[in-house]
């Protein structure tokens, strides 16, 4: 099992509030996207998929109309 530092991250949708709600936790998981699909099931859901230097994958999520933003960082 690969170990990553979770970043999550909500953006606010409500007008004139530029703030975000930051979560941060440390999982176990071989795939990310899967890890994802599997915590989120039975909602709506959008992904798109990017990994970045170092084995750094970020996704972002459209979860039942929410946007949100998933940073699985290698530890």
């Amino acid at each position: 099992m690969k170990e990553y530092e979770l970043v999550h991250e909500i953006k606010n949708s409500c007008p004139n509030n530029q703030m975000r709600d930051i979560f941060f936790d440390e999982i176990e998981c071989e795939n990310p996207e899967s890890w994802l699909r599997q915590k989120l099931a039975g909602k709506a859901l959008e992904l798109t998929v990017e990994e970045g230097s170092g084995g750094t994958v970020t996704i972002h999520a459209v979860v039942d109309g929410m946007t949100e933003k998933y940073m699985f960082i290698p530890i």
